[in-house]
């Protein structure tokens, strides 16, 4: 019995062990059979190191071929992962290397750690299969030091990158944006795209709405490494890709025209001597101002403000301003946290805002420059007549509302802007040309109301001013466009729900919405890129095109002509983007047309209208451009005040649209001036200047290449005015409001 357990237990230990050794066998098969080639990989791997090669990004133009954007070539010194994991070797070699290369070991730490540094927080965007960057930009002599040293330096390494240099700055900065670190929110779409994770990246403007386009592919080294880490050959090489180059239709010239006049204009309309401030008024019967609290003069903030120039014949951009401005450089400078927030302060005023591009993310009520297309929207959907008289007191009230409705308190009575005379105007009888010229409310209160009254009419007007591109994203090449606003149902009461308009509002458009939109007050909002846009529809006879900053895409390299310049003709064209880009065309007959090109005309030329006999109303731009050479370059055009917030004087804001009336020099402008005072004393005459500049009446600042970054200065950009400022003078006037 004894006998037979142990036969038992002897041949089961038998089985195990065959058993166990044909898995051991299986395995080992398996290891040097099938996974066999994967093992050598391994060891091939540990034998090899990988190198990236970064492409050259590429460039970026004007329309004449001035390098906007541009590459160096720097040295940056990194060290291996592997060397610094340990925080007592680290600190050793981190102190180490303070010293040659001028930084605080603090510093260095902060990119280990992943802390905020120089306003960004940096360590999470490296790579960790990369050697980890610790300073940019190194000069020769300090790399030969360390690579001299090498043995006291373990780890340390060189590696060859690009930095990106503005020529020009700060000119264009906002369109042409500048570069930013990868961080969390968009580093899996970056990774995903096969970028490396220590690179900088197109943050805004043109850098970010092209990057695809200008970021080019890595290439690639493999070095054979002996035990050591000591590099032995190099094995295989796939060289970089460099980035396309980018031409814009920005003419830099037009371009630091603009921001020129704008900026001087915004500084002069701080500048006012007292009388010309705004006035609170004072009330005759109690002898106290208007609005209490404030002074009888108040002045304008006149913090802010954009310039659009349109080539209204095929839709380019020909300059786009905006102020405040910033001199992209600071991005690459290597500033600490602290001086970035002096530069780029962090603000809940958006008035202060500098990282704004303001034409095409503005929120901007439109005032009277809204008029011609509420025009011909009325024409167009026979809610007007083109003959259409109507007799101008002063004052509108409202026909579609029951008087007991008006007498509960309801408005109904809506009034001219204020005369020379502290009374609404009145113009008397009026027809479309002449509410145009001296821009008439009255006339467009009751073309708001016709379209609120009658059937089938109130989407009539929406619909029409989308034909015109507002209320939609223009589709420009440039991140960050607001898409505008034009109200109906939905959005009021989207706006009531956000608590964007009081609880008591009615969550549906009343009469008072569209007659508030009838002469661009309420909530109606664009962007001065969209109004530039439908300015230049109305010039060129109806084709809303989508404006675009791209002229051309060239190959990688184009060669250079001369400092600063690039050699168009050497290099080699990919895509052109001279053909305009249609969205649709509008009607535009003679009927409906030819009476709102005469009513512009006379905003400029004149005459207003008379009323009553022998009282002149002047046009609201007539006496600012008779010192325009008008018959160097016809124009036509339109002013605009804004009322803002609380409707104090002081926070309304100008606007003015204008287009030429000569098919070969096809220019569209417009400009707006927040909390600047009336349409025609702020952005009139930077529109006036323009097209000054424009009709070669104006000799421009020769465009000169930068200064050297003042790392010291106070403000992201330094103070730019026109040479000459006697282009935004005119005859003395008392304006209306427009």
């Amino acid at each position: 019995m004894a006998v037979d357990r142990r036969s038992r237990r002897l041949g089961a230990l038998a089985l195990i062990a065959v058993l166990l050794l044909a898995a051991l066998g299986t395995r080992l098969w398996f290891l040097q059979g099938v996974q066999a080639a994967s093992y050598q990989e391994r060891v091939d791997s540990a034998k090899t190191r990988t190198v990236s090669l970064p492409p050259e990004r590429g460039r970026v133009f004007d329309a004449k071929g001035r390098i906007l954007a541009d590459n160096q070539r720097i040295l940056t010194v990194t060290i291996d992962w592997n060397v610094i994991r340990r925080s007592k070797q680290r600190a050793e070699i981190f102190q180490r290397l303070s010293g040659p290369l001028k930084i605080p070991v603090e510093e260095m730490e902060n990119r280990y750690a992943g802390k905020l540094v120089k306003g960004k927080r940096v360590g999470t965007q490296f790579d960790p299969v990369q050697p980890l960057p610790l300073v940019e930009d190194v000069d020769e002599d300090t790399v030969q030091f360390l690579l001299e040293r090498a043995e006291d330096y373990p780890g340390v390494g060189v590696i060859e990158q690009w930095r990106r240099v503005y020529p020009y700055a700060p000119l264009a900065s906002h369109v042409i944006g500048y570069m930013g670190a990868i961080n969390k929110t968009n580093l899996d779409k970056y990774v995903e795209l096969g970028y490396n994770r220590n690179e900088r990246v197109g943050s805004f403007g043109v850098e970010s709405s092209a990057e695809k386009l200008l970021h080019g592919q890595w290439g690639t080294q493999v070095w054979e490494i002996d035990a050591a880490g000591n590099t032995v050959r190099l094995l295989s090489e796939q060289q970089p890709v460099a980035g396309q180059d980018v031409q814009l239709t920005i003419d830099l010239n037009v371009q630091q025209f603009a921001e020129q006049a704008l900026e001087t204009e915004l500084r002069n309309r701080r500048d006012l001597p007292q009388e010309l401030q705004a006035h609170n008024g004072i009330d005759p019967k109690t002898g106290l101002s208007f609005y209490e609290g404030f002074p009888e003069y108040v002045p304008y903030k006149a913090p802010a403000g954009s310039v659009v120039v349109l080539d209204h014949s095929n839709g380019q951009v020909v300059a786009m301003a905006s102020y405040p401005t910033f001199d992209n450089r600071w991005f690459n400078a290597g500033i600490s946290k602290p001086k970035f927030d002096q530069l780029f302060p962090p603000s809940k005023d958006p008035d202060k805002s500098i990282l704004v591009n303001r034409a095409v993310s503005g929120r901007y009520n439109l005032g009277s420059t809204i008029k011609p297309f509420i025009a011909w929207s009325a024409l167009h959907s026979d809610v007007l007549d083109p003959g259409f008289v109507f007799e101008d007191r002063g004052s509108y009230e409202l026909t579609s509302v029951d008087k007991e409705v008006c007498s509960s308190g309801v408005k109904c009575i809506f009034k001219n802007a204020t005369g020379p005379f502290g009374k609404p105007s009145q113009y008397g009888d009026v027809k479309l040309p002449d509410a145009l010229a001296v821009s008439s409310d009255s006339f467009f209160y009751r073309i708001g109301e016709l379209f609120y009254s009658t059937p089938g009419k109130r989407d009539q007007l929406k619909a029409d001013l989308e034909q015109f591109g507002f209320g939609n994203d223009s589709g420009i090449d440039l991140p960050f466009e607001w898409s505008g606003r034009i109200p109906d149902d939905a959005v009021k009461k989207e706006l009531v729900d956000l608590g964007v308009l009081g609880k008591k509002e009615a969550k549906k458009l009343v009469v008072g919405d569209l007659v508030q939109v009838a002469i661009g007050q309420g909530l109606f909002a664009s962007t001065p890129l969209q109004l530039a846009s439908a300015y230049a529809t109305l010039a060129n006879g109806g084709f809303l095109m989508r404006p675009h900053i791209f002229k051309a895409l060239y190959a990688p390299l184009t060669p250079d002509e001369s400092p600063g310049w690039a050699n168009l003709d050497e290099g080699t064209i990919v895509t052109s983007y001279d053909n305009p880009d249609i969205t649709h065309q509008l009607q535009m007959p003679d009927k409906f047309r030819n009476p709102i090109i005469e009513g512009l005309s006379r905003v400029i030329e004149g005459p207003g209208s008379e009323f009553p006999a022998g009282f002149l109303h002047r046009a609201t731009g007539e006496l600012l451009f008779q010192t325009y050479p008008y018959e160097a370059l016809p124009i036509a055009g339109k002013t605009g005040t804004a009322q803002g917030a609380s409707n104090y004087p002081w926070n309304d804001s100008s606007a003015f649209g204008a287009f030429s009336l000569d098919d070969t020099r096809p220019y569209t402008v417009v400009a707006y001036l927040e909390k600047s005072g009336y349409g025609a004393k702020a952005a009139a005459p930077v529109v006036k200047c323009m097209f000054t500049m424009l009709a070669g009446q104006l000799t421009p600042d020769a465009v000169q290449p930068s200064d050297p970054l003042d790392l010291r200065s106070p403000v992201a950009a330094p103070p730019r005015e026109l040479t000459d400022q006697r282009c935004l003078q005119g005859n003395d006037f008392v304006a209306v409001k427009d």
